[in-house]
């Protein structure tokens, strides 16, 4: 099923030298709203610029972009960002963008990793090191796709665009700016960890936080006091009760899931001393959204949610619970149905691979795809790693699923562009 130009380009994919780019790029400490996440960016402007596209490689305007309506929220301090875009050529649309963020979460407990969680390994096939699969090996398989077209001397007959952005993981701050930017393509392929699956719509997630106050006194008397974490228990059930009634018919693409909406709570804090009943707690979380779902009917069914806890309880109902919503705010995403991105990208995969099309399925997470299909840009992820291997300790990606992933987005970019 491949035609000429596409077994050229398949065997133009240098599988060593992708590999040394992924550890390369694992390599950088690339934390949300550190200076190695500006880093990163520069390091990935002088590879594409090897590949002899157009590289635009500017400062983020932070206050303008955060004083817009549409700003999508961030959970960390940024004093700098950069926004990153390369195309093969300027000045027509892109036929097809290939999308990644470059930002990672922190490392976690040090002693949980077999080894420094940016010092990358070699294990069994596999690649170890923090953002192996979310999202660097995504990043790399772009890159090399691109490379590998460029090296066979295939032309394209339409645009292709590299994407990379930044604070993918508290908001979307980086997608959001290109965007802005003015950046666009008739369609675009995200390389989130998919396991090789396409995923043609994602749900949302917003975060909360709530805030519940106490009355302090000494621990040898607490009777005279009232504890915030009493106070929260009720709370804490009442929002595991509220996950199950949002999970009872989930929507076909999240069936598949054993929780499609989920609502957690990740961080609680409270009190000041181990001696001293706690006058005040935090609880902040995350609450999964349906796909079609509106962000604010969401937030007023939690708010709802603790309001009636709250009636009930007599320390509450004179103690009033503050409910606010920092930090990230996604909103659900799709494909629209019927669009030929899927059955291209699914028929890449099964054409370079031999084997039958990847499934179909939604994600219970947010991510950039909302952003871009906003935009009017019809957006799917497809790419390599586990994403129950993302955010935790040994954090690992196999080189196969990496390889196989670019060998499928080197035959997408020929089929989307067109060759000449």
């Amino acid at each position: 099923m491949l035609t000429r130009d596409e077994a050229r380009a398949l065997a133009a994919v240098d599988e060593p030298a992708l590999v040394r780019l992924l550890i390369e790029l694992l390599a950088v400490p690339s934390v949300g709203g550190t200076a190695a996440e500006s880093e990163i960016q520069h390091l990935l402007a002088e590879q594409l610029g090897r590949l002899e596209l157009d590289v635009d490689l500017w400062p983020v305007d932070l206050v303008t972009l955060a004083a817009d309506p549409g700003y999508p929220g961030a959970e960390v301090v940024r004093t700098e960002a950069w926004g990153l875009v390369a195309t093969s050529d300027p000045t027509e649309q892109p036929a097809l963008i290939l999308q990644g963020h470059a930002d990672v979460v922190p490392a976690g407990n040090p002693d949980l990793w077999w080894g420094d969680p940016f010092a990358p390994t070699l294990r069994d096939g596999t690649v170890v090191a923090r953002g192996a699969c979310d999202m660097k090996a995504g990043l790399a398989a772009n890159i090399a796709a691109v490379q590998a077209v460029r090296s066979s001397g295939v032309r394209l007959r339409s645009g292709l665009a590299l994407h990379s952005v930044i604070g993918e993981e508290d908001g979307g701050l980086g997608a959001f700016a290109t965007l802005a930017r003015g950046h666009r393509g008739r369609a675009c392929v995200i390389t989130e960890p998919t396991g090789l699956s396409l995923i043609t719509a994602t749900a949302g997630a917003l975060t909360f936080r709530i805030e519940v106050s106490g009355l302090a006194t000494h621990g040898s008397t607490r009777y005279r006091g009232h504890s915030a974490i009493d106070s929260y228990l009720t709370l804490h059930a009442a929002l595991a009760e509220l996950e199950q009634e949002r999970n009872r018919e989930p929507e076909q693409l999240m069936s598949g899931y054993p929780i499609a909406y989920p609502l957690s709570v990740g961080r609680l804090s409270a009190g000041t001393w181990s001696s001293s009943v706690p006058d005040h707690l935090v609880a902040e979380g995350r609450l999964g959204l349906r796909i079609e779902e509106d962000p604010g009917a969401a937030r007023k069914a939690l708010e709802a949610r603790v309001a009636e806890v709250a009636a009930t309880d007599p320390w509450l109902r004179d103690h009033p619970v503050g409910v606010s919503w920092p930090g990230g705010q996604f909103s659900g995403g799709r494909l629209p149905a019927g669009h030929p991105l899927a059955s291209l990208v699914g028929g890449a995969h099964a054409d370079s691979t031999g084997t039958a099309a990847p499934a179909v399925l939604g994600a219970p997470y947010g991510s950039d795809l909302r952003l871009y299909a906003a935009a009017g840009i019809p957006t799917l992820h497809y790419g390599p790693g586990a994403i129950e291997l993302a955010h935790g300790p040994n954090e690992s990606v196999r080189i196969d699923e990496v390889v196989t992933a670019t060998r499928t987005l080197v035959v997408s970019i020929l089929r989307a562009c067109g060759t000449r």
